[in-house]
């Protein structure tokens, strides 16, 4: 079964549905949707209608930080910018919406697979996977062979051999990696809605657990047009022309 593991979608509706479409076209079974549907971007409710969709249909959805943040109200060290996108984005969103958000779970167990926005030692207290270090601690916080997270918004590969080292690389979009077994992973396919790695394309990753191999895709959209609506809706004009340029 092959599952595209999507995260960080960002009410980036033109994002969005390029990375669907180019899923549906790489022949997907099932998704994993790994939190911030919402911040940032202007299309908030269409993209939570979306997951609530693909949720229905059987897919994976976890709670990421600004979604919290949209049902529970912004933490105290909240940048200013994603702060007033929270409070107008709550302001977007319908009481089913909020509901359905509220209702996520933090985390997801399938079989050998763990999914969760942020890491697996503390998943509520949302802290970064910035390298090895924190890699091997999200990995030594569970005994599934592969979490799958998001919350960076750069795509990264790590794993962990039977010696304890762990071994991380940037991978290549397109090229199939086989996940080896006797090895544990731990998998960041990089932000649909806002990647911050100098590529504009929107990422996400492919898993096929009948190859048992995980490829990581870029996929090209119109970020002009969603900076217009960031504009238009009078979001903090440095959100929109990040962009562009994907930082």
């Amino acid at each position: 079964m092959k599952t595209a593991v999507i995260t960080d979608l960002h009410a980036n509706r033109e994002a969005v549905s390029a990375v669907f479409e180019h899923a549906a076209a790489q022949g997907v079974h099932s998704h994993a949707l790994l939190g911030d549907f919402v911040g940032y971007g202007a299309d908030p409710a269409w993209v939570v209608d979306r997951v609530r969709e693909q949720v229905r249909a059987g897919a994976i959805a976890v709670l990421g930080n600004h979604d919290e943040a949209v049902v529970r109200g912004a933490a105290s060290n909240m940048r200013p910018e994603p702060r007033h996108v929270v409070d107008w984005t709550r302001g977007q969103l319908d009481a089913s919406q909020l509901d359905f958000l509220a209702s996520l779970p933090l985390h997801h167990e399938r079989g050998d697979q763990l999914f969760v926005h942020a890491n697996a030692w503390e998943p509520a207290a949302w802290a970064y996977v910035h390298g090895r270090d924190e890699a091997a601690r999200s990995l030594a916080a569970t005994a599934q062979r592969i979490t799958f997270c998001g919350h960076m918004h750069e795509p990264q590969l790590y794993h962990v051999a039977a010696t304890g080292k762990v071994a991380t690389f940037v991978p290549t979009p397109a090229v199939a990696i086989p996940l080896l077994a006797q090895r544990r992973w731990l998998v960041i396919p990089g932000s649909a809605g806002q990647p911050r790695d100098g590529d504009p394309a929107a990422c996400y990753a492919i898993y096929d657990d009948e190859a048992g191999t995980l490829t990581f895709w870029r996929v090209p959209y119109d970020h002009e047009a969603a900076a217009a609506k960031m504009r238009a809706a009078r979001l903090p004009l440095r959100l929109a022309e990040r962009l562009a340029h994907g930082v």
